[in-house]
């Protein structure tokens, strides 16, 4: 008896942690931890400082807006996402474009909303924003993980359990599959090879699309095969984007399938939403 209690307790802790309670800070914590890759591999953060403004500032926004719009207080682990995401996949050598970028994100929560619930992805709205509005002054993350297999497999294999753990795993397959398809179809276009078109899927960029941007559930659709549709349409969106030389393609992209995915699946679908909860 006494063995058979040692070896369920390590099992009860590791259960404990998926639980929906604490599932929650897994994301951030999986999101550290491709930063911290990044960083020490690469170094990805042109300072640190512009980090810090991003993702203090995403939580005082989050603050302040869930006290007074919704009058109540809001887990602020979606707030560091947003905060570190941020963070992560913008450049700029002034400080106030991760201030401006992580208050756009946060507001679009409050202001840009439909029966009660957000359309847009947060930080997919702020950055979709400062890119297309201010390029003189912001860039994106264009940095790869190059030749680091060990990385880029760490985080692919993190990742997937992750989604897989929130439901969310056939978003991200979805989506892969079809952008390399795509990329075969765009490199029979445009004569490149098709492994440089596949390439920026090794990217952490591409990484925080992938495993954050399109599997939001707050911004996802109802049902499983409409999130596989809608995940097809952003695909297919940024390859015509590309097409025409779109550098931040898959951002914009969202940005433009993703809210109206999303509205209709809330005027068809927000009552039996509501009843759920």
């Amino acid at each position: 008896m006494p063995e058979a209690n040692v070896e369920t307790v390590p099992s009860n802790k590791l259960s404990r942690l998926w639980t929906p309670e604490n599932f929650k800070y897994v994301p951030p914590a999986f999101l550290t931890l491709i930063l911290l890759v990044g960083q020490f591999t690469y170094g990805i953060l042109d300072s640190y400082l512009n980090l810090v403004v991003s993702v203090v500032t995403c939580l005082i926004s989050e603050i302040i807006l869930a006290r007074t719009v919704l009058h109540t207080r809001k887990n602020l682990a979606s707030a560091y996402i947003s905060g570190i995401s941020i963070g992560i996949l913008i450049r700029s050598n002034m400080m106030w474009p991760y201030a401006m970028c992580a208050l756009l994100s946060i507001l679009s929560k409050y202001v840009l909303r439909y029966k009660g619930r957000h359309l847009w992805n947060p930080s997919n709205f702020g950055v979709s924003w400062m890119l297309f509005m201010a390029p003189l002054a912001v860039a994106g993350l264009s940095i790869q993980w190059g030749n680091n297999l060990a990385a880029m497999a760490v985080i692919w294999c993190l990742g997937l359990v992750i989604v897989h753990r929130a439901k969310r795993l056939h978003v991200s397959i979805a989506y892969v599959i079809s952008f390399a398809v795509l990329a075969w179809v765009r490199s029979l276009i445009t004569h490149d090879a098709f492994l440089a078109e596949l390439s920026p899927l090794t990217g952490p960029m591409y990484q925080l699309f992938v495993f954050f941007m399109v599997t939001e559930p707050a911004t996802g659709v109802s049902t499983k095969r409409g999130r596989i549709l809608v995940v097809i349409g952003v695909a297919l969106v940024e390859f015509v984007l590309r097409l025409y030389g779109y550098i931040y393609a898959p951002f914009y992209a969202l940005f433009l399938v993703g809210p109206i995915c999303k509205y209709f699946d809330l005027r068809k679908n927000a009552p039996k939403l509501a009843k759920n909860q």
